[in-house]
C-alpha cells in the first residue's frame, strides 16, 4: 500500500514523535509499503492509509484524508497529551479523531484503561523496540552518575531529579545528568541557571540519538520524572542498555515496566525521589533488583516484536486492498519519501 504517515514533529526535530514515526517509517518500508513522510496532509489521491500520530495535533490532516477518502483506513497512534491532556482539555478535535480512526495504537498496555470505553475495542499495542550501543563506555570512578534523557517541557517534570539531587547528604556521590533540548529560551535559562546554583546538576543539551544511547551505557541509574507519558521509548532504550530506572508512577510507565516493578516514586515528590536515589547509591542489592527486574522486560522491546506487531495491524487492510490475497510472503523493501522530499 502507499501510506501517508503524518507526525507533526518538524523534519529536523528530536521529539519523540519524529523519532517513532521515522523507525515505523523504516519498518512498513521493510514490509512491502510505501511510505510518505509529512507533518500535514494535504492531497496526496494515491494514499491508500494514513496512519497519524497524535489525534489532536494531527486532527485536521485526519479529518480532511477522511472527507477526501471516505472508505480508506485511518490509523492514530495515540500520544500522552492526547490521553493525559488533550481528552480533557480539548476534547472535540482530540475525540473526533479517535471517531474517524478505524483503529487506534497505544504506547503501553494500559492505554485502553484510559480511554472512553467506546473506543477501547479499536486500541492495538505496540511496544516501542530499541537497541543497545554496541559499545559501552565505562561508568565514572569519581561520581555516581544518574542520566535524566528527555526534553525540557512542563509534562516532563524536567528539574525534579535536580530537586531531589540539592536534598542528598554531603556524603552522596551523585551527580544528575541531563540530555535533552529546551522547549524555548526560558527553559534553557531555567537549565543554566540549576546548574550555577546546582553542582550536582549538569545539563549537555540536546544531543543526538547515537551519543545518548552511549550515555545509556555508561550511567548508573536513571531517572523518568515525567507528569505524563503516553509510553516513553528512553524506558525501552534503558532497559535494553541494562540500565536500572527510576520512574514516576504514572500509568504511561506502569504500562511498560509493569505494575510491580519496584522502582516507582510519587509523581512530583522530589523527597521521596531523594531517598531513592541515595538507596540505588548505598545499597547495591537494590540497584541490582531494579537492573533485574528491568531484565526481565527486554524482550518486549526487541525491533521484531515491534515489527510484527506493526506487520498483524497493516496486514488485514493489506490484505483487503491486494484483494484478499493471503500470501505469507513479504515484499521486498520500498524507499521512504519524506516530507515531500528526497527518497530514502
Amino acid at each position: 500500500m502507499k501510506i501517508s504517515l503524518i507526525t507533526p514533529a518538524a523534519k529536523t526535530s528530536r521529539a519523540g514523535n519524529r523519532t517513532t514515526a521515522m523507525r515505523w517509517a523504516r519498518i512498513l518500508g521493510d514490509l512491502g509499503h510505501q511510505v510518505d513522510v509529512a507533518t500535514t496532509y494535504e492531497a496526496d489521491p494515491d494514499a491508500d492509509l494514513m496512519l497519524a500520530l497524535h489525534a489532536w495535533r494531527s486532527g485536521a490532516s485526519i479529518a480532511r484524508f477522511k472527507a477526501r477518502h471516505p472508505d480508506r483506513p485511518v490509523i492514530v497512534a495515540l500520544t500522552g497529551t492526547d490521553i493525559y491532556h488533550y481528552l480533557d482539555a480539548d476534547p472535540e478535535p482530540t475525540l473526533r479523531s479517535l471517531d474517524l480512526a478505524d483503529r487506534l495504537i497505544g504506547l503501553h498496555d494500559l492505554v485502553p484503561t484510559a480511554l472512553p470505553e467506546r473506543y477501547r475495542h479499536k486500541v492495538d499495542i505496540v511496544l516501542q523496540s530499541a537497541l543497545a550501543h554496541r559499545e559501552r563506555w565505562p561508568p565514572s570512578d569519581e561520581v555516581f552518575e544518574v542520566l535524566v534523557v528527555g526534553h525540557l517541557r512542563a509534562e516532563k517534570d524536567p528539574f525534579c531529579a535536580a530537586r531531589a539531587a540539592r536534598r542528598l547528604p554531603a556524603r552522596s556521590r551523585i551527580r544528575i545528568v541531563h540530555l535533552g533540548g529546551a522547549h524555548d529560551a526560558a527553559w534553557a535559562s531555567r537549565a543554566e541557571t540549576e546548574m550555577a546554583d546546582n553542582p550536582r546538576y549538569a545539563w549537555l543539551g540536546d544531543r543526538p540519538g547515537s551519543l545518548t544511547r552511549r550515555w545509556l551505557t555508561r550511567g548508573r541509574l536513571m531517572v523518568l520524572s515525567s507528569l505524563q507519558e503516553g509510553g516513553a521509548n528512553v524506558i525501552s532504550e534503558a532497559v535494553v542498555s541494562s540500565l536500572p530506572v527510576i520512574a514516576s508512577d504514572i500509568p504511561g510507565t506502569r504500562g511498560l515496566l509493569g505494575p510491580d516493578y519496584p522502582g516507582y516514586f510519587p509523581t512530583g515528590d522530589d523527597a521521596a525521589l531523594a531517598a531513592m536515589l541515595l538507596r540505588a547509591e548505598e545499597e547495591p542489592a537494590f540497584l541490582q533488583v531494579l537492573h533485574e527486574r528491568g531484565g526481565m522486560r527486554a524482550h518486549l522491546f526487541s525491533p521484531a516484536r515491534e515489527r510484527e506487531s506493526l506487520y498483524q495491524i497493516f496486514a488485514r487492510y493489506a490484505e483487503a486492498h491486494n484483494g484478499n490475497d493471503t500470501s505469507p510472503e513479504i515484499p521486498k523493501p520500498k524507499r521512504i519519501r519524506t516530507d515531500h522530499g528526497g527518497l530514502r
